[in-house]
C-alpha cells in the first residue's frame, strides 16, 4: 500500500516539474518577444501586406535595322472590382451603376465594350446581328443562357431580362445593361478576376469617375499596356494584331499562366511568336510599415522578348507604295488587288512582303467592320495566301528541267508557227514571232508557247516537269513563319484526288504555266531566288532574331536553312539566266527594267481568269513578273502579281522601284512608268484551259 502511495506521489512531482518547465519556457519566450525584441515584433504586427499581379510588357517588333515597328504605350482601363462592386444579389444596384456609367461614356463620346449579338430593328424588335453566329451560339449555350439552339432573339432577351431584373427599363437601355451583364458572366467576374468595362479611356473621363467614386462603387482604374505603331500602314499583314483572349484561347493558355483578361496575338507575327512576346507576369508585394513607409518587391516578372524581322521598313514602304500605284493604274476595275515579295537570293530572308489593298493597324478595330465587308478583302494576305495560275513565269522551270534532263540544250531549236497540232487538236502560240526558228533563250525572251509545248509538254512530260518544280518549291511550303497556302502542283494524282481525269493536253498546258497549277507570289519569289543563285532553295523566313527585352541576350538567331540543293549544271543555269536577261534587253521589259543602272533578268506572265463581277461573269488577265538583280551576281529576287493587269510587263514598275531603292540607282524619273507598248505576246501568250483540250 505504501509502495503504491509513493509511486503516485512521484507521478505528481513529475507532472508538476513538467508544468513548471513549460511555464518557464513560455515565460522566457514571452519576455523575449515583449521586452528583448518588443520593438521588432510591434513593427511586424503593425505592418500590412498587399499583393497584386504585375503584367509583363509585351515585346517589341523591329525591322532588320532596329527600327521599332510595334512598341507599347500605357493607357487606362475602367474595371469593376468584385470586392466592392455590388454582388449578384444586389442586381438592381448593379444595373443603376452600369447604366449611369454607360451614359457617362456616351456623353463623352468614348466607347465601352459592347459585344451582345442582339440589336433592335427599325420596328423596335429584338433581332440577332448578322455574321455573329459564333457569338449567338455562345449566348444560347449551357454556360450562358442555357437555351436550345432554335431560341430566337426575343427568347434570349426574355431570359436576360428576368435573370438581371431589367423589366423596368426601356429596350435601348436593356440592351446596354444586358451587354455588360452577359460579358461579366462570360468573363467569370469575381474577386480574382476584375471585369474590364472599357479600354484606353481618356484621362479626363478617368478623373470624372474617380471624383464620383461613391456613385460608381466598385468601379476602378487599371493601368494597361497597349500596342503602338510608328506607322500602322507598314507591313500589317506581316505584323498582325493583338486582342483580348477568348474562351477557346484561354482554355489552351491558362495552363501557361494566362489570365482571362490577358491580351494575345491574333494574327501574323503577333500570334506566331506569342510565347516570346508575352513574357511572364510578376507578383508585386507592397509592405506598409507601422510608420506609414512602404516597401515594394516584385517577383517573377519577365518582360516579353523583342522580335527582329528580316524586312527593311523603308524598302517595305517603297514596295507597298509602288504596288498600290501600279495596281490602281493597271488593274481592271473591280478585279481585286496584288502582291509583291522581295527576297535575299542567298539566305531566304524576306526583305519586303506586301499585299494590296491593305489596312492600318492603328485603326484596325475601328475599321474592322468596313474592312471585313470590303469585296476586295484587304485583310487577306495575297502574298502568302492567294494562289494564281502563274502563266509564262512557269516557263523558267520548264526550261531548266528540259536542259537538266538533256531533252534540249542551248542550241536546240523549234520552228514556231501560230498553230501547234497535237493528237488531232490545235494549240496556239499567239505571238508576233511566229513562223521562225527559236531556241530556249529566245523562247524565254519572247515567251514562245510552241517551244515549251514541244520540249516540255511532249518530250519531258508531266512527271519530270513536276519533279523539278517541286525542287524549285512550286506548290510546296516555303517555311515562312506566318500562314501560307501551299497551292497546287497539277498532276495526274491531283486530278484523281478531285475526281477528275488527267488528259494528254494538260501536260502541254502545264508546260506554259496553265492547266491546274496554282502558286502563291511567295512561292514564285522563292523559285526565282533558287534559279538566280544557281539552284539552292532556302527556307523563306521573316524573323532574323529574337532578343531579350533589353536586347542584351540573344534568344534565337535565325540561320539560313537549305531546303534543297538541286545540283543544277552551271551551264544550264547560265543559259536560263541569259534567256531571262533577254526579256529586259530585247523583250517586253525594255521600257522599265532596261532603264535601270543595275542589270536585271526577268520573266513575265499572264493568265486569264473568269470572275463574277457585279453579278456577271467577266474574263480578265492576271499579270506576273519575276526578276532578280544584279544579273551577274544576284542578290535580290522580286515577284509581283497583279489581279486584272493587262500584261506581265505592266507589273515590272513595282520591281523597278524596289531595285532603285535597294541599289541606290539614279534612274530617270520615267524609269518606273507603266509601259503603254507591251508586246502582243506578253498579253496573249496564254489562255484558259479550253474544253477542247480534254482528250
Amino acid at each position: 500500500m505504501r509502495l503504491a502511495h509513493e509511486e503516485k506521489k512521484g507521478r505528481y512531482i513529475a507532472l508538476i516539474t513538467i508544468f513548471v518547465c513549460l511555464f518557464l519556457v513560455f515565460g522566457i519566450r514571452l519576455i523575449n518577444i515583449q521586452v528583448v525584441n518588443g520593438d521588432k515584433y510591434a513593427t511586424k504586427v503593425a505592418s500590412s501586406y498587399s499583393t497584386s499581379v504585375v503584367k509583363a510588357a509585351r515585346g517589341q517588333i523591329l525591322d532588320r535595322n532596329g527600327v521599332v515597328l510595334v512598341g507599347n504605350r500605357q493607357g487606362n482601363d475602367i474595371i469593376f472590382d468584385a470586392s466592392s462592386f455590388p454582388s449578384f444579389s444586389e442586381q438592381e444596384k448593379r444595373n443603376e451603376i452600369i447604366l449611369s456609367l454607360i451614359n457617362l461614356f456616351e456623353k463623352k463620346g468614348e466607347p465601352w465594350i459592347n459585344e451582345l449579338p442582339i440589336t433592335l430593328d427599325s420596328s423596335g424588335n429584338y433581332q440577332f446581328i448578322e455574321d455573329r453566329e459564333k457569338d449567338i451560339a455562345k449566348l444560347k449555350s449551357r454556360d450562358m443562357l442555357h437555351l436550345n439552339k432554335y431560341a430566337t432573339a426575343d427568347d434570349c432577351m426574355s431570359e436576360i431580362i428576368e435573370r438581371y431584373s431589367l423589366a423596368d427599363y426601356q429596350k435601348q437601355d436593356i440592351l446596354k445593361i444586358a451587354s455588360v451583364c452577359i460579358n461579366m458572366k462570360s468573363n467569370v467576374f469575381n474577386t480574382a478576376n476584375p471585369y474590364i468595362f472599357a479600354q484606353d479611356v481618356s484621362d479626363e473621363l478617368v478623373s470624372v469617375i474617380k471624383e464620383n467614386s461613391t456613385t460608381y462603387r466598385g468601379v476602378d482604374v487599371q493601368i494597361s499596356t497597349y500596342r503602338e505603331y510608328v506607322d500602322g500602314t507598314i507591313a500589317p499583314h506581316i505584323l498582325g494584331v493583338t486582342g483580348a483572349i477568348d474562351a477557346e484561347e484561354y482554355a489552351v493558355l491558362k495552363e501557361k499562366g494566362y489570365a482571362m483578361d490577358d491580351i494575345v496575338g491574333k494574327s501574323g507575327i503577333e500570334k506566331v511568336f506569342e510565347e516570346n512576346l508575352k513574357g511572364k507576369n510578376g507578383v508585386k508585394t507592397v509592405k506598409t510599415n507601422s510608420d506609414g513607409t512602404q516597401e515594394t518587391i516584385i517577383d517573377g516578372l519577365k518582360n516579353g522578348d523583342n522580335i527582329v524581322l528580316t524586312i527593311d521598313a523603308k524598302l517595305q514602304k517603297v514596295a507597298q507604295d509602288a504596288l498600290k500605284r501600279v495596281c490602281d493604274s493597271v488593274s481592271t476595275a473591280n478585279a481585286g488587288g496584288g502582291a509583291v515579295v522581295v527576297m535575299d537570293c542567298n539566305t531566304g530572308e524576306i526583305l519586303a512582303l506586301a499585299s494590296y489593298p491593305t489596312y492600318d493597324l492603328s485603326t484596325y478595330f475601328e475599321d474592322y467592320s468596313s474592312l471585313a465587308k470590303n469585296k476586295n478583302v484587304p485583310l487577306y494576305n495575297r502574298a502568302t495566301l492567294s494562289t494564281y495560275a502563274p502563266g509564262s513565269t512557269a516557263k523558267v522551270s520548264t526550261a531548266i528541267a528540259c536542259l537538266e534532263e538533256g531533252i534540249s540544250d542551248a542550241s536546240s531549236t523549234k520552228y514556231c508557227a501560230y498553230n501547234y497540232p497535237f493528237l488531232g487538236h490545235t494549240f496556239v502560240c499567239q505571238i508576233n514571232h511566229a513562223n521562225r526558228t527559236i531556241n530556249v533563250k529566245t523562247a524565254l525572251q519572247d515567251s514562245c508557247n510552241s517551244y515549251f509545248y514541244y520540249y516540255g509538254g511532249e518530250m519531258l512530260g508531266i512527271d519530270k516537269m513536276n519533279m523539278y518544280r517541286e525542287m524549285l518549291g512550286l506548290g510546296q511550303p516555303t517555311g515562312i513563319e506566318i500562314s501560307e497556302n501551299t497551292g497546287v502542283l497539277d498532276s495526274p494524282s491531283y486530278r484523281t484526288s478531285i475526281n477528275q481525269t488527267w488528259m494528254p493536253g494538260f501536260s502541254l498546258q502545264s508546260a506554259i504555266g496553265q492547266a491546274g497549277n496554282l502558286f502563291t507570289p511567295l512561292q514564285l519569289c522563292n523559285y526565282t531566288a533558287t534559279i538566280a543563285n544557281g539552284g539552292t532553295r532556302y527556307e523563306a523566313h521573316l524573323v532574323k532574331s529574337v532578343l531579350s527585352s533589353d536586347n542584351s541576350v540573344s534568344v534565337l538567331e535565325k540561320q539560313p536553312k537549305v531546303v534543297c540543293n538541286t545540283g543544277f549544271s552551271e551551264n544550264n543555269v547560265k543559259t536560263v539566266h541569259q534567256g531571262m536577261r533577254l526579256v529586259v534587253t530585247n523583250g517586253s521589259c525594255q521600257n522599265n527594267f532596261g532603264k535601270l543602272d543595275v542589270a536585271v533578268a526577268c520573266k513575265t506572265g499572264t493568265s486569264q481568269v473568269e470572275k463574277n463581277i457585279n453579278g456577271s461573269k467577266k474574263v480578265y488577265t492576271n499579270g506576273f513578273n519575276i526578276s532578280f538583280a544584279p544579273y551577274d551576281n544576284p542578290e535580290l529576287s522580286v515577284a509581283v502579281a497583279i489581279e486584272g493587269a493587262r500584261s506581265g510587263s505592266s507589273c515590272a514598275p513595282v520591281g523597278c522601284d524596289v531595285y532603285n531603292y535597294y541599289f541606290g540607282n539614279n534612274a530617270s524619273d520615267d524609269s518606273t512608268d507603266i509601259p503603254e507598248d507591251e508586246t502582243e505576246e506578253d498579253i496573249y501568250s496564254e489562255g484558259p484551259v479550253d474544253s477542247n483540250l480534254l482528250f
